[in-house]
């Protein structure tokens, strides 16, 4: 049993998660993992295929109102045995396949670090509020691609192995030991990362502006506006809901008074959710039905409801 309420410091940090040991008849605080969502003036959760908890905040921003509690992932089983404790993580939800975190990976002296920056300087609030992105090396590109995340991978490699010498070499900030040692690096990471499949995309930074304007193609950025291309939760605030019940994966959100008689009724379809713990669960659908529709009438008779 799992217990979503108030903050444990009592200064309305974040939401406490508390969970019932039928074994010893006690109230248990779980390691919690993941971005903990900011309490709220009221929530109501409904659990999801025995192993999460969807969690709807009322009176919240509309990128902020749907959180997933994850209790029987498996993220959170793999994080309960190396933790060797009772462990949760929490997810935000995103409206449709949101924004995947991005990967980039390539050899030293390819130019990731300039792109890189090139984009924070670009898309700042994308990059430094609602989307991740990663420079880590090929190694790293592969234990993230074997974890639970699911993130979009790049790999950047030079148009030949001369001129990522050449590169390097013009730094002028390393040893000839140091840079020996990058170009035997740069020869396995170039096998790698381009003959097993392991990135989504390959790019060749023959050209640096030409480059960049290919590297944000493929994260589908454009160059019109950096709101554009924030996390699509707008368009649907939920305030004053009760509970709500799930069937068949999809969710209902009951509002004050008889649910019937409201004149549209909001259901989330959670039948393809992607990602989750330690990042954001993506995949959320989010549609307005009439309640005298068969499928709202069918889910109404439904009495599984959670209060929380």
């Amino acid at each position: 049993m799992f217990v979503v309420g108030g903050s444990d410091d009592g200064e309305g940090s974040c939401l406490s998660v508390h969970v019932f040991d039928k074994y010893t008849g006690k109230w248990l605080v779980p390691t919690i993992l993941g971005t903990k969502p900011l309490p709220c003036k009221g929530h109501s959760a409904v659990l999801l295929n025995n192993d999460r908890i969807l969690v709807l905040k009322q009176d919240a921003l509309p990128d902020d109102c749907t959180w997933f509690l994850e209790v029987d992932t498996p993220f959170v089983r793999d994080q309960k045995k190396i933790l060797e404790t009772e462990v949760v993580a929490w997810s935000k939800g995103v409206k449709g396949d949101g924004l995947k975190p991005v990967v980039i990976s390539g050899p030293s002296g390819v130019g990731k670090g300039t792109l890189i920056s090139k984009l924070m300087n670009e898309f700042s609030h994308t990059f430094g509020f609602s989307r991740c992105i990663l420079d880590i090396d090929v190694q790293g590109a592969r234990s993230v691609k074997a974890s639970s995340l699911d993130v979009m991978s790049i790999f950047i490699c030079p148009p030949s192995y001369e001129d990522l010498e050449k590169r390097l070499r013009a730094r002028g900030t390393e040893t000839e030991e140091q840079v020996q040692k990058r170009l035997r690096n740069a020869t396995a990471e170039l096998e790698q990362g381009k003959s097993s499949g392991l990135f989504d995309h390959i790019l060749v930074n023959d050209d640096l502006e030409t480059s960049y304007q290919n590297l944000k193609t493929i994260l589908g950025l454009n160059e019109s506006s950096d709101a554009s291309n924030q996390t699509s939760t707008e368009g649907v605030e939920f305030s004053t809901f009760q509970s709500l019940t799930e069937k068949d994966q999809k969710v209902l959100i009951h509002y004050n008074g008889s649910a019937l008689e409201s004149k549209t009724l909001f259901v989330l379809d959670v039948s393809s959710l992607k990602g989750g713990a330690p990042g954001r669960t993506r995949g959320l659908k989010v549609s307005a039905i009439d309640p005298f529709t068969y499928g709202a009438k069918g889910m109404l008779g439904n009495n599984n409801d959670i209060y929380c």
